[in-house]
């Protein structure tokens, strides 16, 4: 039976729905700790009682109420990047849920543990000057199913799911592709992130220019020893009592706490 330590915090959610989804699963004993605290639970010895990691929080971002003010970023500490990098190397679980790729903006290797970043801001990613990333309330797709993979064991080749999109980065080379929408990812369909955080303009792409960007939407990687997982899927509590949805992050805790 997978033993989970759930991690949130950094970004909003609607609490009792996101954990009844959690609840529902057959075999899943797991444990809320929100950020900061979580990241004391970072390391092998204090990880050790759990299979899993599911990472549903946004670290490193201080959001600035102030029109015109970008968010601060953050980096972690030396130590804590080097208890992570020991967990990884021990083989340690790790499933990342929706905005949790937008997490620790100011430390470069995390999008390289993940595969992938959101970026509220324009920044150097990989040596290369990218947009702010953009996202989408709300949107009814429609989503294909890539690979036969234990994380898609169950779940329909195809499945309809109303949730949150984002055109981001996603570093193709690196990842192992398991789910695509059949949405279309270019900038006219999206709404800027930095309009949103830094201007206070919700839904809007006034002036915004992003280069078409990938329709994946879900993934696996291997990074040292550990198995990792992103779903892009669960904005809210729509997306939540999606049965496809759930099935995906049941698998994905399972495949991980195997390695």
């Amino acid at each position: 039976m997978p033993n989970v330590l759930l991690v949130t915090k950094g970004h909003p959610y609607e609490r009792e729905p996101f954990y009844a989804m959690f609840d529902g699963m057959q075999g899943v004993d797991w444990t809320l700790v929100e950020q900061p605290a979580a990241q004391a639970l970072f390391n092998v010895d204090e990880a050790a009682p759990y299979d899993a990691f599911v990472l549903y929080d946004m670290p490193g971002i201080r959001f600035n109420p102030a029109a015109g003010a970008a968010p601060e970023f953050v980096e972690p500490a030396a130590a804590y990047k080097q208890r992570f990098q020991a967990l990884l190397d021990a083989g340690q679980g790790f499933v990342f849920l929706h905005h949790a790729i937008a997490g620790w903006p100011a430390w470069p290797e995390y999008a390289d543990i993940i595969g992938g970043r959101f970026l509220y801001m324009p920044a150097q990613l990989r040596g290369q000057a990218c947009q702010d990333s953009g996202y989408r309330h709300g949107v009814t797709h429609t989503v294909s199913v890539l690979a036969e993979h234990p994380v898609t064991r169950d779940v329909p080749a195809e499945f309809e799911i109303t949730d949150e999109l984002y055109l981001y980065e996603v570093f193709a080379e690196d990842v192992q592709p398991l789910l695509a929408s059949n949405y279309t990812f270019t900038g006219q369909h999206f709404y800027s992130a930095t309009h949103a955080v830094r201007d206070g303009k919700m839904f809007s792409n006034e002036g915004w220019q992003h280069a078409p960007g990938s329709n994946l939407i879900g993934w696996t990687r291997t990074v040292g020893n550990s198995r990792i997982v992103y779903l892009q899927c669960g904005d809210d509590p729509v997306a939540y009592a999606n049965p496809h949805l759930q099935t995906l992050i049941h698998n994905a805790i399972k495949w991980v706490a195997a390695a």
